[in-house]
């Protein structure tokens, strides 16, 4: 006998419960919290490429205000005098020219060399780099490698650390006011500048020192390579410069991966790994923290130093060098040797940056040597237009700004011509000291009713007294009607 079957019973669905938002609230910040970077000192030939180009640099900037020409420093930017001064060139602000030029050659320099290797600006010559460098060095030396600065950061505040902390500060902030001092140092006479500051004299140079210095203290010291990831615009504009025959930072993916730590007496390739043996080395030596075997990224500044530590690596591995090399994308891909990749430098690319470069260097050059040292502006006087003089004369007034840019004082002779009859009624020539410039009234004659009433072109003959030094500068004579 069967057992009665079960009443039908009706299923009625139920919504499930709203879940407890308390319970599973995930908070997501709009902002990564910046987590510092410690990089790792290495040994190698980039490591000692960006120590030589620290040395150079500095040699240069902190050595040359220190420098004489004649009776002046060597180098100097007078901003008050509106004088530069360069080896033996004094320029005035009518030589902006040479200004543009320098920024456009700087420019055109800048777009060539990244074509051709990418940021090899960034890595060995920034002032970012460069003092970051400093600054890192300084605390390595203090406080320790690697390690030993994770551990200190992260253990407790005792003497020791105090002490080592303390230490760094105080060196950190001497070689970032020693750096204020020689930038200002370029700006108004060092030697000067120092008896100032000794005696607390100029609140405005005082202040532009401290100014630099915090600049230069905060920058290499605590930003580092936030000011290469977030504030310099040259990483977001560098991909419009790079192309697949750019050599850049590469890590061979083909011949790495798949990567993975090993025994070096074991046969990794019969386990299927690739040479890489995943040690980050190459991420612990970076100053900016990334990793490269992730390809190219905007951060990486070009320093070459993943390069010595993979080769490091290699090495004690008995494994080929060059896992991680500079290299170009297209011969990383097609495995081109050295050589097939050098011969794609000279693209049309490159050819033209280099064209246009040598040509603007070629033009500078030339304008340089040829430069008159004698620069001349021209102002009407505007108190008296045009008067008659005694003698039945009619007069304008000029007034002249004569400057002399050699180291010596000159004496011009000043003459006019335009207008028949026209002549010089003031003192023809004038003498003007070294590197100085001055305002001389010129007044210039003509009988009155020989030239019809109206505007008439003059020029200015500016001649400097022997010498070849030549200078002509057009002007108005003015007749009333």
């Amino acid at each position: 006998m069967n057992p009665p079957s079960e009443p039908a019973r009706k299923v009625i669905p139920i919504a499930p419960a709203a879940p407890d938002a308390s319970a599973n609230t995930e908070i997501v910040s709009l902002y990564e919290a910046q987590k510092k970077v410690y990089p790792r000192s290495i040994s190698g030939v980039f490591a000692r490429w960006r120590w030589a180009m620290v040395f150079l640099t500095q040699l240069v900037f902190y050595g040359l205000p220190w420098f004489e020409w004649g009776q002046r420093q060597m180098v100097l930017f007078d901003l008050g005098a509106r004088r530069f001064y360069i080896f033996g060139l004094v320029l005035y602000p009518q030589d902006f020219i040479y200004l543009t030029g320098l920024l456009i050659i700087s420019a055109l320099s800048l777009f060539l060399f990244t074509a051709v290797a990418g940021r090899l600006w960034c890595g060995f010559a920034c002032p970012q780099t460069v003092y970051t460098e400093i600054f890192m060095w300084i605390e390595h030396k203090i406080e320790g490698d690697r390690s030993a600065r994770m551990r200190l950061d992260n253990g407790p505040w005792t003497f020791e650390k105090i002490r080592k902390k303390f230490l760094k500060q105080l060196v950190w902030i001497v070689v970032a006011a020693w750096t204020g001092f020689t930038f200002v140092g370029y700006f108004v006479p060092i030697r000067q500048l120092g008896a100032e500051l000794l005696a607390l004299q100029g609140s405005w140079q005082i202040f532009w020192v401290l100014f630099y210095g915090f600049a230069t203290y905060g920058n290499a010291g605590y930003m580092r390579e936030q000011v290469c990831k977030y504030m310099c615009p040259y990483a977001r504009f560098q991909s419009a410069m790079f192309d697949k025959d750019t050599l850049i930072v590469s890590y061979d993916v083909q011949r790495g991966e798949p990567r993975g730590p090993r025994n070096k007496t074991v046969d990794y390739k019969a386990k299927g790994l690739g040479d890489c043996i995943d040690c980050t080395l190459c991420v612990q030596v970076c100053p900016v923290g990334i990793d490269i075997r992730k390809g190219l990224q905007y951060e990486c500044i070009g320093c070459g130093l993943c390069v010595d530590a993979c080769n490091t690596v290699m090495d004690k591995m008995h494994y080929p060098k060059g896992l991680i090399r500079f290299s170009t994308q297209n011969g990383v891909a097609s495995r081109w040797s050295q050589s097939q990749i050098l011969r794609r430098v000279l693209r049309p690319r490159v050819l033209i940056y280099s064209a246009v470069l040598a040509t603007l260097c070629i033009g500078m050059l030339v304008s340089l040597v040829n430069r008159t040292p004698l620069k001349v502006d021209v102002v009407r006087d505007r108190a008296a237009l045009s008067r008659i003089v005694a003698g039945g004369k009619l007069e304008n007034i000029y007034r002249l700004q004569i400057m002399n840019a050699t180291e010596g004082p000159q004496r011009y002779r000043i003459a006019a011509r335009g207008i028949e009859g026209l002549e010089v009624a003031s003192e023809p020539e004038v003498e003007i000291g070294p590197a100085e410039s001055r305002w001389v009234a010129v007044r210039l004659q003509v009988p009155y009713g020989s030239v019809p009433p109206g505007s008439h072109a003059v020029h200015f003959d500016i001649q400097a007294v022997g010498a070849a030094d030549h200078v002509s500068e057009k002007s108005v004579f003015l007749v009333p009607r």
